[in-house]
C-alpha cells in the first residue's frame, strides 16, 4: 500500500471498539461465548460454500472451498475448548442449546447474515465479492482479538489467539488473490 494509510481512500472502520462484541452481550459465561464464536464460524462456513458454488474463477474458487475447511476446523478448536472447559462434550442442540433465544445460525463473523451476504453475492463479480470477504475477515480478525482479550482463562485466550491469527492469514490470502487479479 504505496504512501502508507494516509494515502488509502478505501473504506475506514468507524464506531467504538466494542461494537463488534454486541453480538456477544448476551453470552452469560465462557460456555455461551464459545457457543456464539461457533455459531458464526459455521455462518462463515456456508457462505464460503455457497459462493463457492457460483464461482467460475478457478483461483477464487480453490481458495473459497479452503476458507470453507478451515471455519470447519475453526469449529472444532470452538468444540475442543468447550468439552476442555466444562469436562463434557457438547449435547445435541449446541449451539443453539446454550445461547438466547432468537440467536440463528444465519449470521457470519463479519457480522452479517449470511443469507443476506449470499443474495448480494449472486449479482457481484469475483472482485466485488473478494471486497467483501476482506472486509468479513477484517471484521472476524478484529473480533477475535477482542474475545481474547475478554477470555477469561489462558486456554481460551489461547484458542482465540489461533483463531485471530488464522483469520489474519484468511486476509492476508483474499488480499494476495485480489491483488494478483485485480
Amino acid at each position: 500500500m504505496e504512501g502508507g494509510i494516509r494515502a488509502w481512500e478505501g473504506l475506514r472502520a468507524e464506531g467504538i471498539p466494542e461494537a463488534g462484541m454486541i453480538y456477544f452481550d448476551t453470552a452469560k459465561n465462557p460456555e455461551e461465548l464459545i457457543a456464539l464464536a461457533w455459531t458464526l464460524e459455521e455462518g462463515s462456513r456456508r457462505f464460503y460454500a455457497e459462493i463457492s458454488a457460483q464461482i467460475e474463477d478457478s483461483d477464487t474458487l480453490t481458495l473459497f472451498k479452503n476458507l470453507t475447511t478451515a471455519e470447519e476446523h475453526h469449529k472444532t478448536a470452538l468444540i475442543n475448548l468447550y468439552t476442555s472447559l466444562t469436562g463434557k462434550a457438547p449435547d445435541a442442540g449446541f449451539p443453539l442449546s446454550l445461547v438466547s433465544a432468537g440467536t440463528t445460525n444465519d449470521y457470519m463473523e463479519g457480522g452479517m447474515q449470511v443469507s443476506e451476504a449470499v443474495a448480494w453475492a449472486r449479482a457481484k463479480n469475483v472482485h466485488e465479492i473478494l471486497e467483501l470477504s476482506i472486509a468479513l475477515e477484517t471484521n472476524a480478525y478484529d473480533l477475535y482479538l477482542k474475545m481474547r482479550s475478554a477470555a477469561g482463562n489462558d486456554r481460551s485466550k489461547k484458542v482465540f489467539t489461533t483463531l485471530y491469527e488464522e483469520e489474519k492469514e484468511h486476509l492476508d490470502r483474499l488480499a494476495e488473490l485480489l491483488g494478483k487479479k485485480f
